[in-house]
């Protein structure tokens, strides 16, 4: 890629942390970032909104049964939830969310397909796994807090701690953008040099479609 093309954060290759199990199915995107913070600016970060409703209390106190509070979960990047996972309205700011808080890849049977798609645009690692193993990795998770799992986009796997490798595919022009820590406008933006060259070759084959400044 091209110097000077606006990055991610971080390019994400394979992520090697501690996962967090979470069983409710149907999780939608109002439980992951309430509708009410939509208003606030992402400079001040959403991490901070992640499960607002779950992980605090009305007075602001933790809530100790949210699984992201428990000492064993609290520095989690990778999370693995349960089918249908990130349902509901449409909102960006649910990706925003999570990003911001740190998680970089979410393990589910099956996303609805707009959340999943604003993972793969904002950082994070969308992995479709089969239920039966989503519901292995939990239960590990939870019987062993704390456990480590690696997600190998390079690779395209989920390994656990016991070396089982999953398989999953992510979409080859979000692999790259993730790979390479760019979003959609930065793939563009590497392609400056083609589409010049391709804007003056086509000048001076048609000079009368491309008027010159004069």
């Amino acid at each position: 890629m091209s110097e000077g093309i606006p990055k991610m954060p971080e390019r994400f290759t394979s992520l090697k942390a501690i996962a967090a199990p979470y069983e409710p199915v149907n999780v939608d995107t109002d439980q992951i970032l309430p509708a009410r913070f939509l208003k606030y600016p992402r400079s001040g970060g959403y991490g901070q909104f992640l499960f607002r409703d779950l992980r605090l209390r009305e007075d602001g106190s933790e809530n100790p049964d949210f699984v992201l509070n428990r000492e064993a979960y609290r520095r989690a990047r990778i999370f693995v939830g349960n089918t249908n996972f990130g349902c509901g309205s449409s909102r960006e700011g649910a990706a925003y969310a999570f990003f911001d808080y740190g998680i970089r890849s979410v393990i589910a049977p099956s996303f609805s397909d707009i959340f999943f798609n604003n993972c793969l645009k904002n950082g994070i690692v969308p992995v479709r796994l089969p239920d039966a193993a989503c519901a292995e990795l939990r239960a590990l998770l939870l019987a062993r807090p704390g456990t480590e799992l690696t997600v190998d986009l390079e690779r395209e796997r989920v390994i656990g701690p016991d070396g089982a490798a999953h398989g999953f595919a992510i979409d080859p022009f979000f692999r790259d953008m993730l790979l390479h820590g760019v979003d959609e406008l930065g793939v563009t933006l590497g392609l400056l040099p083609e589409i010049e060259a391709f804007e003056r070759r086509y000048g001076e084959e048609m000079p009368w479609v491309m008027p010159r400044g004069g």
